[in-house]
């Protein structure tokens, strides 16, 4: 199921994820997208990877009507243990604008557990427009079915 460069890729964040002592109200990912994506490809990977008991920090369910929303966001990735970013098209087009895609990303570009997930483009996009996201390992949905990058992440945060 795994490639050895997927293995290679994944190994040192299992490591690291394992290491993370368990909180009770930790989630496993956060979910980085776009706003464009929220009904679309964002839901899905969101869908994916609960039906595969993963908890997802996900703005669409997590962020309470009337919130404020830099501030849920905050404690959204205060609570994660792993931050995914779904790159699409649209998210680099929030990248170039300055949007709050561009302020999880910072904070998430921070943290040693980041894992791109490319979709619908290409590294090379990505390293034309954040060559600090682009220079760390993750997954692409051109060799991989949305599915499967779910099922790989699952396993990454698995106890």
């Amino acid at each position: 199921m795994y490639t050895p460069a997927e293995v290679r890729t994944l190994t040192p964040f299992r490591d690291t994820v394992e290491k993370r002592p368990p909180l009770p109200d930790r989630l496993d990912i956060f979910l980085c997208h776009a706003w464009d994506d929220r009904q679309g490809a964002a839901k899905d990977l969101h869908d994916l990877l609960v039906f595969r008991s993963v908890s997802v920090w996900f703005s669409e369910k997590d962020v309470v009507l009337g919130s404020p929303l830099l501030r849920e966001i905050d404690k959204g990735l205060a609570r994660t243990r792993v931050g995914i970013v779904l790159v699409t098209p649209a998210f680099l087009d929030r990248i170039r604008s300055g949007g709050i895609a561009e302020k999880e990303l910072s904070t998430l570009l921070a943290r040693d557990l980041l894992v791109p997930i490319v979709h619908n483009t290409t590294y090379e996009a990505l390293r034309e427009v954040s060559p600090m996201l682009a220079s760390r390992s993750g997954l692409s949905t051109a060799e991989n079915s949305m599915a499967d990058v779910a099922a790989k992440l699952a396993e990454l945060v698995a106890p």
